[in-house]
């Protein structure tokens, strides 16, 4: 007999598939969870043809409004197909739940795509430190070229509005915040005010993945130098400031740093000592890349800094409510106090 898997009743997602996708379904389905993915939940499908599927859902608790959005990601998978973004092919939404699909909620499918993704030290083995820097700026061109598109010309224009995004971004995760709240907090509290009083006007707009960093891409080891396969967790996709994007994905670049300086382990390969480059230089490789100049961070810096430990803190939430799936989450809560730090350093820091 088949073990349980969390979230999925697997026979009654194996009869949907053969009722909808007749032509995907082959050999007896299975399941099982994927690593990563603190957010959303992520299973593999083996039995379908012509491989494997991938089928994402919200959190089995604490769901809250605006979030784990199904039908955005799926979305923005669909609309970036054939652009230089990569992405894996999108097959099916489902965006209500119906209990006949064996899903208690929203999902979509895509197809798998096979490659490493390294989430944690010694994930990145196989790479020298000259790989691991170089795939670092690789991932980096990949977001200069989301930046670089029309959000009009793949049909995303109203996937949001770059006019006040800022302001309502510092609302949005203030609510997620108090939605999430389980401890007392000051620094994040502080910060949430500070930002909210010191909104920055926005210099370029554009379409945005919302949580760019390299465990959020698949890397091909295939050729001589490791290229990104495709991108994945696009759940807060939308259109707005480009610094925004720019800023958490570097913060991810010194999240192993602000871990180890506060005692606490942090689910990251990315360290400046095994190769991989500093925040800095990928800052300064976007500018380039990118075509444009980059103001002073400060505020954007702040920012991530604060949507990322709001974004820990709703994973807190739920790990105590015996919600995740999975193991490395007993520790997560404990990066939001240096990370609530590092941002009001970092707006006292800036202009």
């Amino acid at each position: 007999m088949t073990a349980p898997v969390p979230g999925l009743d697997v026979p009654a997602l194996a009869r949907w598939l053969q009722r909808t996708h007749p032509s995907l379904a082959g050999g007896e389905l299975r399941a099982q969870v994927l690593a990563g993915g603190r957010s959303n939940l992520t299973y593999r499908l083996d039995g379908p043809r012509p491989g494997p599927l991938v089928l994402r859902r919200p959190p089995l608790a604490h769901v809250q409004a605006t979030a784990h959005d199904m039908r955005r990601e799926y979305r923005a998978i669909a609309a970036l197909a054939g652009t230089t973004v990569p992405v894996p092919r999108a097959v099916d939404l489902v965006a209500d739940a119906d209990p006949a699909t064996g899903v208690d909620a929203p999902f979509f499918l895509m197809d798998h795509v096979a490659g490493t993704v390294i989430r944690a030290p010694g994930d990145d083995a196989a790479l020298s430190p000259a790989q691991r820097r170089s795939v670092s700026f690789a991932l980096v061109d990949v977001l200069v070229a989301l930046h670089a598109l029309d959000p009009a010309e793949v049909g995303l224009a109203d996937l949001g509005r770059p006019e006040g995004y800022l302001a309502r971004q510092v609302a949005r995760w203030t609510t997620q915040y108090a939605g999430s709240r389980t401890r007392e907090l000051p620094d994040l509290d502080a910060l949430a005010a500070a930002l909210a009083d010191r909104v920055p006007p926005t210099a370029a707009s554009g379409l945005l993945h919302g949580d760019f960093r390299l465990d959020n891409a698949i890397l091909d080891l295939g050729g001589p130098e490791p290229r990104i396969a495709a991108v994945l967790d696009w759940e807060m996709a939308t259109v707005g400031d480009l610094d925004a994007d720019l800023t958490l994905c570097t913060l991810y670049w010194r999240l192993g740093t602000i871990a180890a300086e506060a005692g606490v382990p942090a689910a990251t390969a990315v360290v400046p000592s095994a190769g991989y480059p500093d925040a800095d230089e990928l800052v300064e490789h976007y500018a380039r890349a990118g075509g444009r100049p980059i103001a002073d961070l400060g505020w954007y810096d702040a920012f991530a800094a604060f949507k990322l430990a709001v974004i820990l803190e709703g994973v807190h939430h739920r790990y105590l409510q015996g919600a995740t799936v999975g193991a490395g989450f007993e520790s997560i809560g404990a990066l939001v106090p240096p990370l609530a730090a590092l941002g009001r350093t970092r707006l006292a820091e800036g202009s």
